[in-house]
């Protein structure tokens, strides 16, 4: 990881990490983990170093067990933030996720 962007990485983290908090005092705060480890590992679904680095803006109920979580950001999301992030830096060329990995 590039010294430059540590400040911001542990500022994703302490955000997370507050959001965190806040969905287990609403009784949620779990993401979900395969069958195997969920079973290994009973409580880790709730534990902070299992959750998204880039999680979705609101909880959605999770299709396999009906339960309430919060999933990742969705791809769509942060192509949409790329895009806009580009504009503003009135980039002409297309910009996309893939185009940043040849920066970092």
């Amino acid at each position: 990881m590039p010294k430059r962007y540590q400040e911001q990485l542990t500022a994703q983290i302490e955000f997370v990490s507050s959001q965190h908090n806040f969905d287990l005092q609403q009784g949620h705060g779990e993401v979900y983990l395969p069958d195997a480890l969920s079973c290994k590992l009973p409580n880790a679904a709730k534990e902070l170093r299992w959750q998204f680095l880039f999680p979705a803006s609101r909880l959605s109920v999770d299709p396999r067990s009906g339960a309430v979580r919060r999933h990742h950001m969705h791809e769509s999301s942060l192509q949409k933030q790329i895009k806009q992030a580009a504009a503003n830096a009135q980039l002409l060329k297309r910009v996309s996720s893939h185009t940043l990995r040849h920066y970092i």
